[in-house]
């Protein structure tokens, strides 16, 4: 037989015992029927009485300040679309334009007026600040003295070139503005002397190339022009008209060298559209 006071030294653990088994018991119950009302609750409508993490996150999505960071609770989708968005400070640039150009100094008994195209691509790297590759081609006439001199009836000159050209906006946050522009590259020039050969169908002239010489060549432009922004509501379109000076100087052949008729200097004036 076990004696009975063997048994004492254990009965304030049993009590213990006891009470956590009955509180986890009281516990079980109040969580079983808290879940019972909230489904209740939901399933009858009565949202005064229901919350969730999700109705939290969903509610503060749409209520929190624009500017206040999302919390890390709901936001997350928040915080990545707004770096999806933030605007990266570069843009596509583009240009077309012609219009005439006038000879300076002393190239004027050896070229003459005549016109100009230019097309250029580029990036815009701010408001204020672009940069432009540019092609342009520039045709114009030889003075009559020289035409004579050459043996022909008709000549031209013609030069292309194919630059880089950064374009400095003075006045960004004004639909008209000023801006500085320039740069320099690759130019090639061809002189030509043409002679009368006949006429055509509709009684046109008809000429051939009698005498010709051409040079590839370093050259350099700068010049100013006045911009006016298009469209968009508040007159914020990205789309500008523009109208430029600028003073071309190439360093063609001097007189006395081969294909040489000295340095050639213009002022190219253009108009068109830059966006």
């Amino acid at each position: 037989m076990i004696p009975s006071g063997s048994f004492s030294h254990l009965r304030p653990f049993a009590f213990v015992g006891a009470a956590v088994l009955l509180g986890a018991a009281i516990a079980t119950a109040q969580n079983e029927s808290y879940s019972s009302s909230s489904h209740n609750a939901a399933s009858s409508g009565e949202s005064a009485f229901y919350s969730s993490s999700n109705d939290i996150s969903f509610t503060d999505a749409f209520s929190a300040d624009p500017a206040t960071p999302a919390s890390p609770a709901g936001g997350h989708g928040g915080q990545y679309d707004n770096r999806s968005r933030r605007p990266s400070g570069r843009s596509w640039a583009f240009e077309v334009g012609g219009g005439f150009n006038a000879p300076i100094g002393n190239d004027i008994p050896y070229i003459t007026w005549g016109g100009n195209f230019t097309a250029g691509g580029g990036l815009h790297f701010s408001p204020w600040f672009a940069l432009l590759g540019e092609y342009q081609f520039i045709a114009d006439k030889l003075p009559g003295a020289l035409v004579a001199a050459g043996g022909g009836d008709t000549g031209n000159a013609h030069i292309q070139s194919i630059t880089a050209a950064p374009v400095i906006d003075l006045f960004p946050k004004h639909a008209t503005s000023m801006y500085l522009t320039g740069g320099g590259g690759w130019y090639y020039k061809s002189t030509n002397w043409n002679v009368l050969v006949g006429y055509d169908f509709y009684g046109y002239p008809v000429y051939a190339t009698a005498n010709s010489f051409s040079s590839n060549q370093y050259g350099l432009n700068f010049g100013l022009g006045l911009s006016h922004r298009m469209g968009g509501v508040y007159g914020d379109g990205k789309a500008k008209l523009f109208a430029e000076a600028r003073y071309l100087w190439i360093n063609t052949p001097p007189l006395g060298e081969p294909n040489g008729l000295g340095t050639t200097g213009l002022i190219p004036v253009t108009l068109g559209m830059r966006w």
